[in-house]
């Protein structure tokens, strides 16, 4: 790459002062680009040259600085809360949202945090440029839900600029609609009176105007385009009357705006179902500092508002200028048969401290939600996806799915239904299904109401108490069970750890695609266990054509089960590196990949591959592998083929104990897990009568007030049940209340999570600073550094 084509990485930090400069002050600023330009030049980058850009940013007074760089580390703690000072310091700050579209989850940092301005990518056609980064925020989950990002999007595609030698030339991508928006705010900031600026203008209310005068696009939905097409136009009559206030973004939750109120919009509320959660920013253009000073309220507009349950987890302390509101929506039990619309608006008051008046500023902003509610649906149609066992990067180094994509090594998308599985999610909506998400332990939820609780890639550890509450719901309670595992060899984990020069440390994957020991030991109770191949190749069922890559195989299965083989290569064999997975020589045997059991009044499918499921990395989809898997799990029905008298098993599959996968002993798995050396509670993503406990037997009733003329309906017997009580006991309480459950733990990443922010949280932070004292790993087996969104 040459000199010339580094133009628009001289935007890679542009500093721009809305007051004149002299000459010695712009030869300083670009040294300072030019130092950064030859640090893109070599892709490497430490938090330290941010930190000392920041700094002068701070000492020289600028009042607008635009990023077009990036990266998915959001834990960069040295970073980000220099970010939340720069802003905190009245700078706004405009950032690239990242070139990784169009793949769902893929938000860069900082343009993921809710004091900045996060800018995606349109074309001249105001359609989504399709390399711009897709949302929502995946700081929150698996344990939460992420937040509306982009803020707004701008042209970014085949936009015209100077090279830096001389003429013209044609540029794509975010970090060019990232400077386009950093100059409308510049243009902006020049249309207040000098005098008025310090009162008025600040990240807060620069946002506000933003987001309140972009025009929305027909198409996108809310995580493509955020608000909108940035207007200059419309946020200029905004500031042109601007009184400092609070404000709520998004401001409405209407589920009848589809494709852009989506996913909400594609599955409407029903009673018995989990919370369906909604993060909103709180926008305090008032103050850098600013307090709720007292819970959210409801204001249904009629009775029927009355069957609606929300409960609230919101930031108490609101800083740098900005905080979450999140909302934890039920319909209450006496709901069960209602079909309809509920609306009405959701208020809260915030305040921030006097400025240069007598008494404080107070705000009052309102959130107006319309929201559709159908009758509960039957059970067969009810499907719970386990979020709470998913792991992620960052932490830590969780590799990705297929070995055979060696430009993207990290798992890092979210692993959610609204992220890289939102295509899936799409296709069982359209299949008649109802998709919900336990993010907490499989001891809260009442198996009595689900067809099947499918568990996707996952690579955290289990409770015992999950374990037995499984076996009995799936024998006893005749839960479906659908497990898509992923590969896992130690041998090849080993392989894949790479020398990070900018922490001088060495990186190696704590788990494989999924954590195989910790799901061996999940259904072992039923016979079935997986092994430590890496399977890859072609294969068809019934006319289907399938790519199996990087999948595990089956290697302990009962007898009378029915067993699907076919012949792959086993890359493990031959002690694959990420580098070569297919070679030469190699021969295939046929292995077995996907197993259906009947156990009890339940049923069992498990598959060796997810890959087929998630969309980042998909060669080919085995939705239609999924459908017939839910059939049969949910509904007892079955495929000929896939029932078919030649695969089922007369003996059992088996294998020694010692022959199965084993845990890695040289990685403090702890840091990364939510269950090893942690408390098992049933948090604000489960729901509300069992907060703060361990989890419940079938159902606990009574605990919603009565409504008149809306019957009670017992959703726990009769109206979804297809089988009687289980045995199991009612889980003791942890002892944690839900005031500690909701009170956020650092006033600094207050609005971070919309769930409970916990100590081992603080934790694992720390054990991780030294890793993170780099500000961006790139996506390659060696380079590291944040980089440019070209």
């Amino acid at each position: 790459m040459t000199i010339l084509d580094m133009g628009h990485l001289l935007l890679g930090l542009l500093l721009v002062e809305m007051q004149s400069v002299s000459v010695l002050l712009q030869i300083q600023r670009f040294m300072l680009f030019a130092c950064l330009l030859m640090h893109s030049l070599l892709q490497v980058s430490y938090t330290s040259w941010f930190l000392d850009a920041f700094n002068y940013a701070i000492a020289t007074n600028m009042d607008v600085l635009n990023l077009s760089i990036g990266g998915p580390d959001y834990l960069d703690l040295p970073f980000v809360e220099k970010v939340w000072e720069i802003t905190a310091n009245n700078i706004i700050m405009v950032s690239a949202i990242g070139n990784d579209g169009p793949l769902y989850g893929t938000l860069n940092n900082p343009a993921d945090q809710s004091d900045v301005i996060g800018v995606g990518g349109i074309d001249y056609s105001d359609h989504i440029a399709s390399f711009s980064s897709r949302g929502m925020s995946t700081w929150e989950i698996p344990h939460g839900y992420g937040r509306v990002k982009p803020d707004v999007v701008a042209y970014g595609r085949e936009i015209m600029g100077s090279k830096i030698s001389t003429g013209c030339k044609s540029l794509s991508g975010t970090s060019v609609a990232s400077p386009v928006v950093a100059g409308v705010v510049c243009l902006l900031v020049s249309v207040i009176p000098e005098s008025s600026r310090q009162d008025i203008l600040n990240p807060a209310s620069m946002k506000q105007a933003l987001v309140e005068g972009a025009a929305k696009l027909s198409g996108p939905n809310m995580y493509e385009q955020g608000a909108g097409r940035v207007d200059l136009l419309e946020s200029f009559e905004i500031l042109k009357n601007y009184q400092p206030r609070a404000s709520i973004f998004p401001g409405v939750l209407d589920y009848t705006d589809c494709p852009y109120s989506w996913p909400f919009c594609r599955q409407p509320l029903y009673a018995g179902a989990m919370p369906v959660i909604f993060n909103a920013t709180i926008l305090n253009g008032m103050g850098v500092i600013g307090y709720v000073e007292s819970p959210p309220i409801w204001h249904p507009s009629n009775d029927e508002g009355n069957l609606l349950s929300i409960h609230f987890t919101y930031s108490e302390v609101i800083w740098p200028w900005t905080g979450y509101l999140a909302l934890h929506m039920q319909i209450k039990e006496e709901g069960s048969q209602f079909s309809g619309e509920i609306e009405g608006n959701v208020t809260l008051q915030v305040y921030s401290p006097p400025q240069g008046e007598k008494s404080p500023r107070i705000s009052t902003c309102v959130l107006h939600l319309k929201l559709k509610v159908v009758p509960t649906p039957p059970r067969s149609k009810r499907i719970l996806w386990d979020q709470f066992h998913s792991i992620k990067y960052p932490p830590g180094y969780i590799p990705r799915d297929s070995l055979d994509v060696r430009n993207d090594i990290l798992d890092w998308h979210g692993d959610h239904l609204h992220t890289n599985f939102h295509i899936m999610f799409n296709m069982l909506r359209d299949a008649g299904y109802h998709v919900e998400t336990l993010g907490s332990p499989l001891t809260c939820f009442d198996a009595s109401q689900y067809g099947t609780l499918l568990m996707v890639d996952l690579e955290d550890e289990y409770f015992e108490e999950e374990i037995e509450k499984l076996r009995d719901d799936v024998i006893t309670t005749g839960l479906g069970l659908a497990v898509f595992a992923e590969w896992y060899n130690v041998d090849t984990m080993v392989k894949m750890r790479f020398f990070d020069d900018n922490t001088r440390s060495w990186w190696t994957p704590v788990t494989g695609g999924a954590n195989v020991p910790a799901l061996n030991d999940l259904l072992a109770p039923f016979g079935i266990a997986f092994g430590d191949k890496i399977l890859n190749g072609d294969f068809s069922i019934d006319g289907e054509q399938s790519r199996y890559a990087s999948g595990t195989d089956i290697a302990r299965f009962p007898a009378g089960g029915f067993v699907h083989s076919f012949p792959f290569l086993d890359s493990s064999e031959s002690g694959a590196t990420q580098n070569v997975l297919l070679t030469s020589g190699m021969t295939k045997a046929d292995s077995p990949i996907l197993g259906l059991l009947d156990v009890g009044e339940g049923r069992i499918a498990v598959y060796g591959d997810s890959n087929c499921l998630d969309s980042s990395h998909m060669v080919t989809n085995c939705y239609w592998l999924l459908r017939k898997i839910l059939d049969y799990t949910s509904g007892n029905i079955r495929d000929s083929v896939l029932f078919a008298d030649s695969v089922k098993k007369d003996a059992a599959l088996y294998v020694e104990d010692h022959q199965l996968p084993s845990r890695r002993t040289d990685v403090n798995f702890s840091t990364y897990s939510a269950v090893v050396g942690k408390e098992l509670v049933c948090k604000s993503d489960s729901r509300y009568e069992i907060w703060g406990t361990k989890g419940y037997n079938l159902q606990v009733r009574g605990r919603n007030r009565r409504l008149p003329g809306f019957p009670v309906f017992d959703l726990g017997r009769g109206l979804n049940s297809t089988v009687g009580n289980s045995n199991l006991r009612r889980l003791k309480p942890s002892g944690k209340n839900k005031s500690e459950l909701d009170m956020p733990v650092l006033v600094a990443s207050h609005w971070l999570v919309p769930a409970v922010v916990a100590v081992t949280g603080l934790l694992l932070l720390l054990s991780f600073w030294r890793i993170r004292q780099k500000r961006r790993r790139r996506r390659k087996g060696s380079g590291s550094g944040r980089f440019p969104n070209l």
